[in-house]
């Protein structure tokens, strides 16, 4: 039997790879813009932020904020070899529900290929940057 310096057994421990691009928001954070484990990408939420100044896009208007988190989500799904169809999984954070419909309609223009992924929409108190609209995801590779 095989161990780790840590004592863990090797044989069961998924091989981890970080995956970033530049054509995303880099981190803000000790994470990574996802993670790459047996063939599942595991996406950190994105928020509006300008993947080159860094800055929030959209001024408070939710629909900017929103067009911006998908295509930071894009940009490191496409880092990772992957597509919005291959999206298996997302949660949508709002700081308002009544800003469901229009962010969801710019959801379903990026999602409108094949099987809508399943999801979680929920409201919260607060997003980091004053951010209005926040969205993770999970897909599946190859």
């Amino acid at each position: 039997m095989s161990s780790s310096a840590e004592g863990g057994d090797q044989r069961h421990s998924p091989v981890l790879q970080a995956v970033n691009t530049a054509d995303a928001p880099a981190p803000v954070g000790p994470y990574n813009q996802a993670v790459l484990a047996g063939g599942v990408l595991y996406c950190s939420g994105q928020i509006a932020l300008d993947p080159v100044s860094g800055a929030m896009v959209g001024g408070g208007d939710v629909e900017a904020e929103a067009r911006q988190v998908l295509s930071n989500l894009k940009a490191v799904l496409a880092a990772a070899g992957c597509t919005p169809a291959q999206v298996v999984r997302t949660t949508v954070f709002l700081v308002d529900l009544a800003d469901f419909a229009r962010v969801n309609a710019l959801y379903a223009e990026l999602f409108d290929a094949g099987v809508a992924p399943a999801r979680a929409c929920v409201q919260v108190v607060a997003l980091p940057k004053g951010a209005r609209v926040e969205i993770d995801a999970i897909a599946i590779t190859g």
